[in-house]
């Protein structure tokens, strides 16, 4: 159950609620509701993790690394999402389980979850090796900075709703 408060979109008042029904009126879930109740951070998440997406990843590499940060953080509410989400960018659902499992099949991938992964075990402190496996794969210097902040978009909502106990409302998944 859930131990912050939430707006009601239908009811509420407020700059969280006027977000709710007009930006967010299609996105009815579950953190956009709690956050709302401090509607600067809805906002500053909003801006930070939809920029976040529009660099050089692609959106399944995305996907990737929230469910990376997902499963590493152990967040129901993440996983729950994030693999509604990467089904929706075209992963099926044996590749969502091998994400989720440390183990993409695809060689890139496979490069980008484990460099986010090592990210996450080192505090960002990464040997060279780390990095030059990651570069190796394909990807550059830009591509080390989104990952950076795509991870940071997933700890902050993993930290949220540890303390929150968001209620998932996505279809749940089966623990890996």
């Amino acid at each position: 159950m859930p131990r912050l408060a939430s707006i009601d979109p239908a009811t509420g008042e407020g700059a969280g609620a006027e977000m709710l029904r007009g930006p967010l009126k299609d996105k009815q879930i579950n953190i956009f509701r709690h956050l709302a109740v401090n509607p600067g951070v809805l906002k500053a998440f909003l801006g930070f993790s939809g920029g976040v997406k529009t660099g050089v990843l692609t959106a399944k590499e995305h996907e990737v690394v929230a469910l990376t940060v997902a499963q590493r953080r152990d967040c129901d509410y993440c996983l729950a999402a994030h693999t509604a989400l990467a089904t929706g960018a075209g992963f099926s659902d044996d590749e969502v389980l091998s994400i989720r499992r440390g183990s993409p099949s695809d060689d890139r991938h496979a490069a980008l979850a484990t460099f986010t992964r090592r990210i996450l075990e080192t505090d960002g402190y990464v040997d060279d090796a780390d990095l030059e496996a990651f570069r190796a794969a394909g990807y550059d210097d830009a591509a080390v900075i989104e990952v950076i902040a795509e991870i940071t978009v997933n700890v902050f909502t993993t930290l949220f709703n540890h303390l929150n106990g968001t209620e998932v409302d996505f279809p749940e998944v089966a623990a890996v």
